[in-house]
C-alpha cells in the first residue's frame, strides 16, 4: 500500500497559469537589423539542473534566462532539499545531495505548464524511497504521462492517479530501484531523459531502447557528468542506451546554449520583413535541432550558420539570416516530429512564401492537450491567412499580402502567441494579442529583444495595430 501525502483537487485553480501582463501589439516594421544573443535553452537547462541536483557540489550554470519555464524546476529541487537559485542575470547555481541523496518533500510540488518538467520531476524523484505528490498547471494537467508511468512501473515505481495518467499523482520509489530493459515506441526525448535520471539510482545496467531516434541533450550531459553511459545504434535505425547505476557525479561549470526554439522567431523575421538582416548568437545546432533551418533553407532562406563551437556537448553557432523571397514546400512525415515546438514559426513563412506549403505527420501534434493544430488555423485565419487542415496534416497558402487587424485571446502557448506577433510585423494591419503572458513566459525578454532588432513590436498603448 503506497502511503501519500493528499492529492489535491485536480479542479482547482492552477497556480502557474501566466497572470496577464496586458496587450501587446505588432505593426508593419522597417528592416531588422543587428545582433542578439538567444536565451539558453530551457531544455538543455532543465536537464543539467537535474544532474546538478545528484551531483555532489555545486555546478554553475550560465547564458540562462530567467524563465517561467525554470521557476518549476528550481522550486521542485529546493523542494528535494538541494540549493538553486538564480546568481546574477544569466546564471543559475545548484548545490546537489549526490544521487539517491534528494530528501522527501513537506508539500506538494507544482511542475507547472510543460509536460516536459513533470516528466523530468517524475524521473528525478522515482529514483529515491519516499512518496511525492506532483500537481500542475491546467495545461500541465491535460498532459498524458502515459510514457513515462508504464516504465517507471517496470522500475518497480509505484504510481497513483485521479486521472490515470494525468497529473495531480502521487510517486513512491522503491528502497532499491530495478534496473531494467525499456523501450519507446515513439520520439519522445523528454522521456527517455527522465527514464535515465531514474536509472542513475539503480544498482547494474538499464537498457532503453528507441524505435524513432530523439537525440537528446542527456546523453552529452550525462557523461560530462561523469555517468557511465554507451549507446548503441541499430542498422534498423533503433537505439539503445545502456546507463550504468549509483555512480556518483561530478558537479560542472556549464555554458548553456542558446534556444533554438526561441531563435525561430526573430529568425522568421528576418526572413518576411524585406531588407533585414540579423545575426543570432549562439544557437544550439546539434543533428537533432536543424529541421527548422533545412525546412527554411529548402524554401529558399538565406541562412548561414558561423562561429560553430560546442557549449554543454550541444553543437552551437551564429544564424546569419537574410530576408529573401520563400517558396512553398512539403514537410514529410519523418521530418515532422522535428519541427512540432516551431510549428507556429513555419507556418508564418509559408503564410508569405509563393505557393501551397503542406506538412504531413502531424496526428501525434493533433492529439496533444489544446489541440495545437486547430489553435493554429484558427488565429492564421483570423489574420487572413488561407490554411486549411486535415488528421495529420497542414497546409497554407502564400501570399504577398495579408491583412492581419485582429485583436486576438491569448493563444494557448507561447509559441503561436510569439509567431502571430513576427506575422504582423508584414500584415498590413499588425497584430494584438489581448493577454501577452503566454509570449512573455515563454521568452520574458521577447518584446524587448526584437526591438533592439527594430521590430515594432510593443504595449498596445504606444504600438497601433
Amino acid at each position: 500500500m503506497i502511503s501519500t501525502p493528499p492529492l489535491p483537487d485536480p479542479a482547482a485553480p492552477a497556480r502557474h497559469d501566466v497572470a496577464s501582463r496586458g496587450a501587446l501589439g505588432s505593426r508593419p516594421s522597417g528592416p531588422l537589423a543587428g545582433t542578439l544573443a538567444l536565451p539558453g535553452d530551457r531544455g538543455v537547462a532543465s536537464r543539467a539542473l537535474a544532474l546538478g541536483a545528484l551531483a555532489i557540489g555545486e555546478t554553475v550554470l550560465s547564458g540562462i534566462s530567467p524563465s517561467a519555464d525554470l521557476d518549476p524546476m528550481l522550486a521542485a529541487l529546493r523542494a528535494f532539499g538541494a540549493e538553486a537559485s538564480y546568481a546574477g542575470d544569466d546564471r543559475i547555481t545548484v548545490r546537489g545531495l549526490g544521487v539517491g541523496g534528494l530528501l522527501e518533500p513537506e508539500a506538494v510540488i507544482d511542475c507547472g505548464d510543460r509536460a516536459a518538467t513533470a516528466e523530468l520531476l517524475l524521473g528525478l524523484a522515482a529514483g529515491h524511497g519516499f512518496a511525492t505528490t506532483f500537481t500542475g498547471g491546467r495545461a500541465g494537467r491535460a498532459e498524458s504521462l502515459t510514457r513515462i508511468i508504464d516504465p517507471l512501473r517496470r522500475m518497480g515505481v509505484g504510481i497513483i492517479s485521479r486521472s490515470r495518467d494525468r497529473l495531480p499523482l502521487s510517486v513512491r520509489g522503491p528502497e532499491t530501484p530495478l534496473p531494467a530493459d525499456l523501450k519507446l515506441s515513439d520520439a519522445a526525448a523528454e522521456a527517455k531523459a527522465a527514464l535515465l535520471l531514474a536509472a542513475l539510482s539503480a544498482p547494474g545496467v538499464t537498457s532503453l531502447t528507441e524505435a524513432a531516434t530523439a537525440p537528446d541533450a542527456i546523453e552529452t550531459l550525462l557523461p560530462a557528468f561523469g555517468a557511465a553511459l554507451e549507446i548503441e545504434d541499430s542498422t534498423d535505425g533503433a537505439r539503445t542506451l545502456r546507463l550504468e547505476g549509483r555512480r556518483d557525479l561530478k558537479p560542472q561549470k556549464l555554458v548553456i546554449p542558446g534556444d533554438p526554439v526561441l531563435a525561430a522567431f526573430p529568425m522568421v523575421a528576418a526572413l518576411i520583413v524585406e531588407g533585414s538582416a540579423v545575426r543570432l548568437r549562439g544557437a544550439a545546432m546539434g543533428r537533432s535541432r536543424l529541421a527548422l533551418v533545412e525546412t527554411l533553407t529548402a524554401m529558399g532562406a538565406t541562412i548561414t550558420l558561423s562561429d560553430r563551437h560546442m557549449a554543454a556537448g550541444e553543437p552551437v553557432a551564429d544564424l546569419v539570416v537574410a530576408a529573401g523571397p520563400l517558396k512553398a514546400v512539403t514537410v514529410a512525415p519523418a521530418r515532422a516530429a522535428a519541427l512540432f515546438d516551431v510549428l507556429p514559426a513555419l507556418a508564418v513563412a509559408a503564410a508569405f512564401a509563393d505557393g501551397r506549403t503542406v506538412i504531413e505527420g502531424l496526428g501525434a501534434l493533433r492529439r496533444r492537450a489544446g489541440d495545437p493544430i486547430g489553435a493554429l488555423v484558427t488565429t492564421l485565419r483570423a489574420c487572413g491567412v488561407a490554411c486549411e487542415e486535415g488528421p495529420e496534416s497542414l497546409a497554407i497558402t502564400g501570399a504577398e499580402r495579408i491583412a492581419g487587424g485582429s485583436r486576438l485571446a491569448a493563444p494557448g502557448d507561447g509559441a503561436l502567441a510569439m509567431a502571430l506577433l513576427v506575422l504582423g510585423l508584414r500584415a498590413e494591419e499588425g497584430v494584438v494579442i489581448e493577454d501577452a503572458g503566454t509570449a512573455v513566459a515563454d521568452w520574458p525578454g521577447f518584446a524587448v529583444a526584437m526591438g533592439s532588432l527594430g521590430a515594432a513590436i510593443a504595449s498596445t498603448d504606444s504600438t497601433a495595430a
